[in-house]
């Protein structure tokens, strides 16, 4: 399941970009975390389907333990990846825990029915398609910040209508809510989280990365 360790032992899931693997392995410690498997028959006798319960076993075998620098946003994202006992969502299927959170905040980092990463609060807005999608936004934060001549951090309105034009989106990010975007000189990072799970105006976050050049942009 694992494709190497790097020299703190830290197990990198396959199935990543180069860079995403590269983050992991400089930046990435791992904790040890108990198995969900003992827990099975438990969850099935409180109605928890088998194949979710699965899903959760999968997620914490995979990613469990994993922490990782903090994320720009959503208070800096969960504090170490970790799964456990799944819930029925309002919104059909079930939903697991991804990680606990940093900070105190009003939304829960969550696993959705069909394995998107997202945030749980009001409503449910599915940042990525995969936590492999959030761990690929997490790397390629880290590139472009690095990188960047400058990071422009933009609110509001100003965010939601950053024009696009001649921008691309950044696939491997597999961005539902949340997106990135590859222009000339610029990555930019649209991150809708907050605003889409609650009622009360939360406003749009818009990260800028710019005056990068052709590694910047592409480096993998």
């Amino acid at each position: 399941m694992f494709m190497n360790l790097n020299l703190h032992g830290t197990a990198i899931p396959d199935g990543l970009s180069r860079r995403a693997r590269s983050f992991i392995a400089h930046h990435g410690v791992r904790a040890d975390v108990a198995s969900l498997e003992p827990y099975r028959e438990q969850w099935l006798a409180q109605g928890v389907p088998g194949d979710v319960i699965s899903r959760a076993v999968v997620y914490q075998d995979r990613w469990g333990g994993m922490v990782l620098p903090p994320a720009p946003v959503y208070e800096s994202g969960p504090r170490y990846l970790c799964a456990d006992m799944p819930e029925p969502s309002d919104e059909g299927g079930w939903w697991f825990p991804a990680g606990d959170q940093r900070a105190s905040v009003a939304f829960s980092f969550m696993i959705g029915p069909n394995g998107e990463f997202g945030l749980w609060g009001d409503r449910w807005a599915p940042l990525h398609a995969s936590i492999e999608g959030w761990v690929e936004s997490l790397a390629l934060t880290h590139h472009a910040s690095y990188w960047a001549e400058q990071v422009t951090r933009l609110h509001g309105d100003e965010a939601k209508s950053f024009p696009l034009d001649g921008f691309e989106p950044v696939e491997e990010v597999q961005g539902m809510v949340d997106t990135w975007w590859r222009g000339p000189d610029s990555l930019v990072a649209l991150h809708n989280g907050e605003a889409e799970c609650f009622s009360r105006g939360v406003p749009r976050v818009a990260l800028v990365y710019s005056g990068l050049d052709e590694w910047g942009l592409h480096g993998q």
